[in-house]
């Protein structure tokens, strides 16, 4: 399996002191984790590149997050997987606005779409049965 180069291309905003950069790996990293704070989303998905979707931990955040980064705008796609139960409409509209704001807030990007790409539903873990012994 062949390992995805990061990215290389990042955003440059010139001032009177210098310039700044924001690499897309950076941006990816706020949508992740603004998508993994949305109540309903179990976790990121690693997409279907592999072929296999794979459940992802919340250690790499930029997992399951594609981002389009411009001079003054971004476009993201999250790949998530929900909660059983949940109205995946709301969660998928939750995440929208939880990323939109704050690539916006941290960046100062103009985020023009936030795609959502519902992967799977995670299933509660069941409780183990513990039967109960009565000593009489």
């Amino acid at each position: 399996m062949e390992k995805k180069e990061m990215a290389t291309k990042e955003l440059a905003k010139a001032n009177s002191l210098g310039s700044i950069h924001i690499a897309d790996d950076v941006v990816g990293i706020i949508a992740g984790l603004a998508a993994t704070e949305v109540e309903g989303i179990a976790g990121m998905s690693g997409g279907i590149v592999s072929g296999v979707t794979e459940m992802l931990g919340r250690k790499n955040f930029s997992k399951g997050v594609k981002v389009e980064v411009g001079e003054k705008e971004a476009a993201v796609d999250l790949y998530i997987v929900v909660k059983y139960g949940v109205r995946i409409p709301d969660v998928a509209l939750a995440a929208q606005e939880n990323v939109k704001q704050a690539i916006e807030t941290m960046t100062g990007l103009s985020v023009v779409e936030v795609n959502v790409h519902v992967q799977g539903v995670a299933f509660p873990q069941e409780e183990p049965v513990v039967e109960e012994t009565r000593v009489h």
